[in-house]
């Protein structure tokens, strides 16, 4: 049994299986997280109070993929997100990656009644775009990425969700955590944009050009 936190501008007692933006991180799913702070904030995505719904979570039986467990690695994340999610990829580079990425690195996932994952809000989207575009090395990537979301997708995943409780949330509170969050994490980006070369670097271009596979040590 686990304790599950949503974050919404309203209280959500049964989720619809369904219902939701197909264009997610991981597709359509009622996404969830352990942190009830950061559902706090999911909840104050405007300057509006909200709702941090707690669920109780029954595991038992169901068919999990865990993409932060071994046997996985971050192009298997950002495949997925890039068969879910709009990316604006203009250069002829970021083209070819996207495609090179999804033939190669992403996952038979779509079975699963639930997913733990790397969480992709839109400040570290740009991580992402930036991998996809020779922007950033994958070692990069890696160091961006943190924090874990959880997203049910089945019928079986809805049906073992239990609504607990509605804790309220204050905007003024929690939109400017959301905000600092935010701005901390571009400021992490111009950084990392910044970062002196040391000559190893691996880049989405490396990959390509020396072909490597899913199952490549480097990874």
């Amino acid at each position: 049994m686990e304790e599950l936190y949503h974050g919404s501008s309203q209280i959500i007692r049964k989720p619809t299986f369904g219902k939701g933006n197909p264009e997610n991180d991981y597709g359509l799913g009622f996404y969830c997280t352990h942190e009830p702070e950061l559902a706090m904030e999911w909840a104050c995505a405007t300057d509006n109070d909200g709702f941090a719904n707690g669920y109780q979570f029954e595991t038992e039986g169901l068919t999990c993929l865990h993409l932060n467990a071994e046997g996985y690695h971050i192009l298997n994340w950002l495949a997925i997100l890039l068969e879910n999610r709009r990316f604006d990829l203009s250069s002829h580079v970021s083209v070819r990656a996207r495609q090179y990425i999804l033939d190669t690195f992403l996952p038979d996932y779509r079975d699963y009644d639930l997913m733990v994952g790397y969480r992709a809000d839109d400040s570290y989207f740009s991580f992402s775009r930036a991998f996809l575009t020779n922007g950033i090395t994958l070692e990069q990537l890696r160091r961006a990425m943190r924090g874990e979301q959880v997203v049910l997708r089945s019928p079986a995943a809805f049906d073992a969700l239990s609504f607990v409780k509605a804790i309220p949330v204050d905007a003024s509170i929690y939109h400017v955590r959301r905000l600092s969050r935010d701005r901390g994490a571009r400021e992490d980006y111009k950084k990392m944009l910044t970062e002196m070369p040391t000559g190893n670097e691996i880049y989405v271009s490396t990959i390509i050009n020396e072909k490597w596979s899913n199952d490549d040590p480097r990874l």
